[in-house]
């Protein structure tokens, strides 16, 4: 049943990004502003048909460290592809630092570049980090949250990855808050998997760190934040429990989705 229900996802999902991808061409030549609106109900139809077809409940914790409506950087972990999706609707105007491949997909390329989002080409090395730092501070000008994974590539749960230096360029360049967050979303979807778990996926924020520490304070404390974070997850599986969506449960200070 669960490989069954990953293959209706995986159909529901294509065929939601065809007919969103096309639809977006009046966006694209007549309606530019509206490209992150619509990105923002693409992401939250992905998200809430893995919620109905898949059984992945969602839980955030700790919302009020997020600066309402002013720019930051979220330094998230990144398990799975969900953590790519989720975000353009738990804030209110991201800007993801991204690969820039991503953005020669059909149909989805260029709404991500409409939309805000920021495109590396890592090969580059010092053009591609000064090409990012003009980025982020024009997405921070404009008032956007920078979602970046410092990880540089999907782990494991419980997995160690070094982080990579360009969150600490982009904070002394910014000067924005960075907000490290936790998840454990690997444990529902895997990295490369086909096959989604139901069970429910928790997304840990935590309080802001400082740009001004440099290198050698940056990174420990975002590795620091995280595994503190970590550890109020539930420590079993969630996937031994399958949850029940048709009822929601108040989670105080979390979101539910």
């Amino acid at each position: 049943m669960i490989f069954v229900r990953a293959c209706l996802f995986n159909v529901y999902f294509m065929l939601l990004t065809l007919v969103m991808g096309v639809g977006a061409w009046p966006i694209r030549l007549f309606a530019r502003s509206l490209a992150l609106p619509y990105a923002k109900l693409w992401t939250r139809l992905a998200v809430g048909g893995l919620r109905r077809i898949c059984g992945i409940r969602l839980v955030v914790t700790g919302r009020e460290h997020l600066p309402a409506g002013r720019p930051c950087l979220v330094a998230s972990q990144h398990q799975s592809a969900f953590d790519t999706l989720v975000w353009m609707n738990l804030v209110e105007r991201p800007a993801y630092v991204m690969k820039e491949e991503l953005t020669r997909l059909p149909l989805v390329g260029p709404m991500l570049l409409l939309a805000g989002m920021i495109p590396v080409r890592r090969a580059e090395g010092a053009k591609a980090l000064r090409a990012l730092l003009g980025a982020a501070g024009q997405a921070a000008a404009d008032g956007r949250q920078i979602v970046i994974f410092p990880e540089g590539t999907r782990t494991r749960p419980g997995e160690t990855a070094r982080l990579h230096p360009g969150i600490v360029a982009m904070a002394g360049h910014t000067g924005l808050p960075i907000i490290p967050v936790a998840t454990d979303s690997g444990l529902c979807w895997s990295r490369n998997a086909f096959v989604k778990h139901p069970g429910t996926i928790h997304i840990a924020i935590g309080a802001a760190l400082p740009p001004d520490l440099g290198r050698n304070g940056i990174l420990p404390a975002i590795s620091a934040a995280w595994d503190d974070l970590s550890r109020g997850f539930t420590a079993r599986d969630p996937r031994d429990n399958p949850v029940d969506n048709s009822v929601g449960v108040p989670v105080p200070h979390s979101v539910d989705q």
